[in-house]
């Protein structure tokens, strides 16, 4: 059955045609973002949503999108997505980052020149009958300092411009690389540099707690008397009553806002003032740019939905077309593991530890080690999923470490799941054999060769005569079909495990019976 995918604002027909092409259903009904009852009732029947700012995917929508495994965004800002709630769902959240991020750049660096030249004022003044020649006195761009805040996917585009431009430009961002910088041709500075020296100030950087308000009352007083200040990031990141009052003052020469504290932006306090220009959230407003995230989302769909690939994820590592087949079967091997190991966990976890050696360290293994955070925690918090693993793990405490080496012993791929929990050190280790098929080749250091099985009994015992017969005996006195029997010990006499694939399920009584197996140490049902 080809999955549905549901449109819930307007994107192209063109956008709608790819679903179509690659075998998706669509239900395009573009106006749907403004009808949260109808919305909410309809959600449950799709695999995809795909959306642009209208629609607002909230917990409530979320709880009722029962079959719902991605939500595409067309564009960067994904403030309209209950992430948190999306994640624990397991739906993966994509954004569109880089098809808008030249049409915002041009926009920028387009306010940037109607500050500086005072283009709106002069324009209304001069069709208005006026000649006032004399009373636009702009200032030049070229040789002025122009520092960004935040030099990202658009912020770098700003700078190449702005180099482009003859500026000086300094740019604040903690993520900035030096070579990056260099490669820019601009100059790495601390936020308090950039206050003091430029002339005019771009901020490009998403809304986080470090961000939100970054032009405070208290930076804005550090900034050059006469900087001109563009936002056509996100609201919240200047202080607009602060900015009004050093505008108002004359310390700040001009202010151009795509972006404001509330939007629609009805009333603000830099509405009015004559050196501010204003557009209504115009960054990513030209027909390019809105065809560009349509096609881009719905291709980013259309590759999870029908291949597995997933790009631009904000809660999921990325897994490229050609990665998606070789890593099925390792996060299968991952997933189990980490269920082996979680089924066999009855005290708190401290720490887990997952080694990949050889040809798997080269796939994508932080998609590998959520699957198997998945499987070791959903025995004991049944609801986790791949997606929400690894923040589920870090809020419990719970360490994670990876570690990829080349391969050590006779396998081409091993993975090792090694979890510390308050009273022990538990390793296991598997592979994929050229079936496809998850195998388990080591249990706590000693070597067994079993497939995954839905039904499996797990025994540690001493290496004593005896064992394997009374323990046959016992199922078979239970009605329980022996389907394969996998043995391993660590020497002769020493310590034993027997991994044994079993038909249905072994009575409670019947392992409770094993365990009184003299040299028997645990018996555990497992299920895959």
């Amino acid at each position: 059955m080809a999955p549905r995918v549901l449109l819930s604002d307007a994107l192209s027909p063109a956008a709608v045609q790819i679903f179509k092409d690659r075998g998706v259903e669509v239900d395009f009904q573009p106006n749907l973002g403004k009808d949260k009852d109808k919305l909410l009732e309809i959600i449950g029947n799709y695999d995809g949503l795909a959306i642009r700012s209208a629609t607002k995917a909230t917990a409530k929508i979320l709880e009722a999108a029962t079959n719902l495994k991605v939500i595409g965004r067309a564009g960067i800002g994904v403030d309209n997505v209950d992430i948190p709630a999306a994640t624990a769902r397991g739906i993966i959240v994509m954004n569109t980052p880089f098809g808008n991020s030249i049409t915002t750049a041009e926009h920028a660096i387009a306010m940037m020149f109607a500050i500086a030249r005072e283009i709106p004022a002069a324009d209304a003044s001069t069709q208005a009958g006026k000649w006032e020649k004399n009373r636009f006195m702009g200032v030049e761009i070229t040789g002025k300092t122009l520092g960004i805040i935040g030099c990202g996917n658009i912020g770098s585009i700003v700078a190449e411009r702005g180099v482009g431009l003859k500026m000086r430009v300094i740019a604040f961002d903690p993520f900035l690389s030096v070579d990056r910088a260099r490669d820019l041709g601009v100059e790495k500075v601390e936020l308090e540099d950039l206050l003091k020296r430029a002339d005019f100030i771009t901020l490009h950087t998403p809304m986080t707690p470090q961000t939100n308000n970054i032009l405070s009352k208290e930076n804005l007083a550090k900034t050059k008397k006469g900087v001109r200040i563009i936002n056509c990031a996100r609201g919240g990141l200047v202080d607009e009553i602060a900015l009004r009052a050093a505008l108002d003052s004359g310390h700040v020469a001009g202010a151009a806002f795509d972006v404001f504290v509330e939007e629609p932006a009805e009333t603000n306090p830099l509405f009015g003032h004559p050196n501010v220009v204003c557009t209504p959230h115009l960054g990513a407003a030209t027909t390019e740019a809105q065809e560009n995230v349509a096609l881009q989302v719905a291709e980013q769909m259309s590759d999870y939905l029908m291949r597995g690939a997933i790009s631009n994820a904000v809660n999921f590592p990325s897994i490229t077309a050609e990665e998606a087949p070789k890593l099925k079967p390792f996060i299968a091997l991952a997933e189990k593991l980490g269920s082996f190991a979680g089924q066999l966990t009855e005290t708190g976890i401290k720490k887990v530890t997952i080694t990949y050696e050889g040809a798997v360290a080269e796939l994508k293994t932080k998609a590998l080690t959520a699957s198997a955070i998945a499987g070791l925690l959903r025995p004991l918090l049944s609801d986790v999923n791949v997606v929400s693993a690894p923040i589920v793990a870090k809020e419990r405490g719970i360490a994670i470490d990876e570690v990829t080496r080349a391969a050590e012993g006779d396998y081409e791929s091993l993975i090792t799941l090694t979890v510390e929990t308050d009273r022990q050190e538990r390793s296991l280790s598997g592979t994929v054999f050229h079936d496809g098929k998850p195998r388990i080749v080591s249990i706590k250091g000693i070597k067994i060769d079993a497939e995954f099985a839905p039904s499996m009994v797990y025994v540690t015992n001493e290496d004593k005569p005896g064992f394997i017969g009374r323990f046959a005996g016992l199922l078979g006195d239970a009605g329980v079909n022996i389907a394969t029997f996998a043995l391993g010990r660590d020497r002769e006499g020493g310590s034993a495990i027997a991994l044994v694939e079993v038909d249905g399920n072994v009575p409670a009584e019947a392992l409770a019976k094993v365990q009184t197996i003299a040299g028997v140490k645990q018996a555990k049902a497992l299920k895959f």
